[in-house]
């Protein structure tokens, strides 16, 4: 017997083999700056649209710098495109009033999810502070957006904690009044080890949230990018997918082929543990996020592809 046949039979079977195509994805983007990142937006929103997504959504920038871009953007996808677009609305410098109006506006542009989010103030480092005739909280913004409409609702989530949380249980807590408030699901910040994901849908389980919770998957294909997300919402960074990206500043090839083996890798596994649902923040370029549903079954429905075309 060959001396490597004891390693061989050790070999885990392909992580994919398995795969049915049973999931359901959602794709968050941002509202472009200029015309050639429209451009790019417009290409990746294309190119994902077979796929069938449950919903896509669009960021809204910190202070509601990006109000107007982000509506145009959502109202562009909803006429133009068979998705069902989903608008991020925050709580950050706006009244009551203001937020409420933006919110009718978009259920009178024929929009029927939000995604509802505290919201990050516009300089980093400075601590959140409502506004005085604001929403104080997500879980008030959740309740006042049931009250314009039934809207659909997600909310964030944070497997490795808030950074702003006093612990892990207030963290928890705030969840379950977001849900209670009327959400629908939560989608959870960026993670990169699946046992942060089982972990923490686990905790939400046992603190009474019975809501969906669906991960949010980053292909990270620049660390100090990632990095700079990840300091403002807690998630950590494994030191040895620093080491995987050394070297590659000048291949960008390289670095997308490695950013989609690993974010897959990431999927297999939690689809191995059972996770049928899942949310891709694209960064607004369609073919990390392509992939990696291909290579968890998912093919395009015709016809979307005839809408698409």
């Amino acid at each position: 017997m060959s001396s490597l046949a004891p390693g061989i039979a050790s070999w885990r079977k392909p992580l994919f083999e398995d795969v049915a195509g049973d999931i359901a994805v959602s794709f968050e983007f941002f509202p472009p700056k200029t015309e050639k990142m429209e451009q790019t937006l417009w290409e990746s929103v294309k190119t994902l649209e077979p796929l069938a997504p449950r919903f896509v959504s669009v960021t809204y920038g910190a202070g509601g710098s990006t109000r107007e871009r982000t509506h145009n953007t959502v109202a562009r996808i909803a006429q133009e495109t068979s998705l069902a677009p989903a608008a991020h609305l925050t709580c950050v410098e706006a009244s009551r009033g203001e937020i409420d109006e933006v919110a009718r506006a978009y259920w009178d542009a024929g929009v029927r999810h939000i995604v509802a989010l505290r919201g990050d103030p516009p300089e980093l480092g400075r601590p959140f502070a409502p506004h005085p005739q604001g929403y104080a909280s997500a879980a008030a913004l959740v309740e006042g957006l049931k009250r314009i409409a039934p809207f659909e609702i997600s909310v964030a989530a944070y497997p490795e904690v808030h950074p702003e949380a006093v612990s892990k249980q207030s963290d928890l807590d705030n969840l379950k009044r977001k849900i209670d408030a009327g959400a629908d699901r939560a989608i959870t910040q960026f993670f990169f080890s699946p046992e942060s994901y089982f972990r923490f849908r686990d905790e939400a389980a046992a603190a009474g949230i019975g809501a969906e919770i669906v991960p949010g998957i980053l292909p990270v294909s620049n660390v100090a990018q990632t990095r700079k997300f990840a300091a403002a919402c807690g998630a950590g960074i494994p030191p040895w997918m620093d080491r995987l990206f050394e070297g590659l500043d000048n291949l960008p090839a390289a670095r997308q082929l490695i950013a989609a083996t690993v974010a897959a890798e990431l999927c297999g596994q939690l689809y191995a543990g059972g996770v049928r649902n899942f949310h891709f923040y694209t960064l607004n370029r369609a073919e990390l996020a392509y992939a990696i549903c291909h290579l968890l079954g998912l093919r395009p429905k015709a016809d979307q592809q005839e809408q698409a075309a």
